[in-house]
């Protein structure tokens, strides 16, 4: 089903809570890489990894950020990590290639699909998807300068895009602003390593 923007009190409650699940605090960090709390403020002040802190000036972390961040250290992945089904966002004119994608991702993924780019963006600070997926080739679609909106927004610099395309020029501008993976959009297999490598999945 094609999504339209949230703006209910319902969307915007249903979007809080699954998003809940995806922030840890210093304490939990602190946790999985098995030092003291004092570490994780240290590490966050020193932009080794990224967090946010809210209105109280609480440390939190994204899920995405601390496998990241496990990874990148050589710690082991704890598995509260890998249990949340990780959102995506799929912006794709064409019904049947978006019917397709959706089918070969949902088992793993929650898909919110959309066919316009402007409802996709105003739509991203409220969904937080893990990663969005992009179909540069849509006509009447400048899909370099929508991945250098949401990189340049604060509420949505963090998403993993990874795009489509068959101009190899194009690939590599959306590189440039952004884009983590360029792809063929009809290789779901390769499509769905990828996005289980970026979100966590992958063991």
């Amino acid at each position: 089903m094609e999504a339209k923007p949230a703006s209910s009190r319902g969307a915007r409650d249903r979007a809080a809570s699954a998003r809940a699940g995806d922030l840890f605090t210093a304490s939990d960090v602190a946790r999985f890489c098995q030092v003291d709390l004092k570490t994780i403020h240290n590490w966050a002040d020193k932009g080794e990894i990224p967090h946010f802190r809210t209105p109280g000036r609480h440390l939190r972390f994204r899920r995405l950020d601390v496998l990241d961040f496990l990874r990148k250290y050589g710690y082991a992945i704890p598995d509260v990590l890998r249990q949340t089904k990780p959102r995506l966002v799929l912006v794709d004119l064409d019904p049947a290639s978006t019917a397709a994608i959706k089918r070969a991702l949902s088992k793993r993924f929650e898909i919110t699909s959309f066919n316009d780019p402007v409802d996709a963006l105003v739509s991203l600070s409220t969904l937080e998807p893990d990663a969005l997926m992009l179909d540069l080739d849509m006509p009447n679609c400048d899909g370099v300068h929508f991945l250098q909106r949401i990189r340049s927004l604060e509420a949505t610099a963090h998403i993993r895009n990874v795009v489509f395309t068959k101009v190899e020029s194009l690939g590599e501008e959306a590189s440039r602003a952004g884009a983590v993976q360029v792809l063929e959009k009809h290789d779901h297999q390769r499509l769905r390593e990828v996005l289980e490598q970026l979100t966590g999945l992958d063991r």
